[in-house]
């Protein structure tokens, strides 16, 4: 079940059923109405429509909810290989996209006249190195499908990348820019090819491609989901929960972290600007950094009585290879990055979003005991 949820947004085989002559994949045959409504009265013109790949997992449905108000809710397009929750289908356009499937992609951008992706199928660190190979397939024979169709058909491209993407011989604290890259993930290893490649599409076709290396991601709306920064996320729903949590990273184990509003904003600041003022395509972006002790001591604030325990598995050897603190100096020089959330007012938004929902739960609990 696990490595099923994992594999939301990264790949699947389209099943097919014959339409006249040919064959055509079901997943790509849109509804008639909609259709029609999405090209000749909703979507609107004067504004970019963007694609949205792998838009089920942490970032994906909140930035289409900030991208929708501000391009409008037609342009832009949910995709994903799974059945989407009827409050996704009722926000707006959501579709079928594989990106193993480059004909599928070229259906897809061709009717829905997209003008950007934001690509952000992919297997986390975790998973990736329980599959291996899956991994290869969906991190980097997935990606190549994506900058060559953003190649052929001149589409704005966002690939985010990771703090996985140096490893143990890169500068830990801080981690600046431009260094040596050495992973030892397969995750890791597939984000710097992806920045490598996404360069080298711009250097020598002019691709206008972009690429964030985001620290680890918090986030109240989604549960964690097998990467090495997750304790992070877990760490408030536990305290809520059962008022303790036990971390499978040692307590002075420092990574940089990012709260979602941060992370997202900076995408749709990053996609805006335009391209004289971007001296590199890929750069750090920072927000906090803080160890597994610091943040306990910060959530006792809100929970006295919570304790944490540490049991350090595989994920602290891959957490040793990575950055403590990213250098983002360049993006805060070149395109005026600046963070707005700390470790306090992470925590003080984390709690105020996942109080109301554990207090309903104890309540219903105690009342169901009566």
């Amino acid at each position: 079940m696990a490595m099923r949820s994992a594999l939301r947004g990264l790949c699947g085989k389209t099943s097919s059923l014959p339409v006249g002559p040919k064959l055509q994949p079901i997943a790509c045959v849109p509804h008639r109405k909609f259709h029609e409504d999405f090209l000749h009265k909703q979507k609107n013109p004067e504004k970019p429509t963007v694609l949205i790949t792998g838009s089920l997992g942490q970032l994906g449905q909140g930035l289409a909810k900030l991208l929708r108000e501000r391009y409008g809710r037609y342009n832009v397009i949910m995709s994903d290989i799974i059945k989407a929750p009827d409050h996704i289908l009722e926000a707006g356009p959501y579709i079928y996209a594989d990106i193993l499937d480059f004909k599928n992609l070229q259906e897809i951008t061709v009717n829905y006249r997209i003008d950007s992706i934001v690509h952000f199928s992919a297997l986390l660190s975790a998973i990736g190195e329980q599959n291996v190979p899956l991994a290869m397939r969906v991190n980097i024979e997935g990606l190549h499908n994506i900058l060559e169709l953003s190649n052929q058909y001149r589409l704005k491209l966002f690939v985010p990348s990771t703090i996985g993407a140096f490893g143990p011989d890169s500068p830990r604290n801080p981690t600046p820019d431009l260094t040596i890259q050495r992973p030892r993930t397969i995750y890791g290893v597939a984000k710097v090819h992806a920045e490598l490649i996404g360069e080298y599409y711009n250097q020598r076709f002019g691709l206008d491609f972009r690429s964030l290396r985001f620290p680890g991601i918090i986030s109240s709306d989604t549960h964690p989901g097998g990467g090495t920064t997750d304790y992070a996320v877990a760490i408030f729903h536990e305290a809520l929960r059962a008022r303790q949590y036990e971390c499978y990273l040692e307590p002075d184990t420092m990574l940089p972290m990012m709260y979602i509003d941060d992370c997202l904003r900076s995408i749709m600041e990053f996609m805006e600007l335009p391209e004289d003022r971007l001296k590199m395509r890929t750069y750090n972006i920072q927000a906090m950094s803080f160890t597994p002790r610091i943040l306990a001591e910060a959530v006792k604030k809100y929970v006295p009585d919570f304790e944490m325990s540490y049991k350090p598995d595989s994920r602290q050897a891959i957490a040793d290879t990575w950055p403590m603190k990213f250098d983002d100096s360049r993006a805060r020089a070149d395109w005026n990055w600046r963070h707005e959330y700390d470790v306090d007012r992470l925590c003080q938004v984390m709690f105020d979003a996942l109080m109301p929902k554990y207090n309903t739960e104890q309540r219903s609990q105690a009342s169901s005991r009566s």
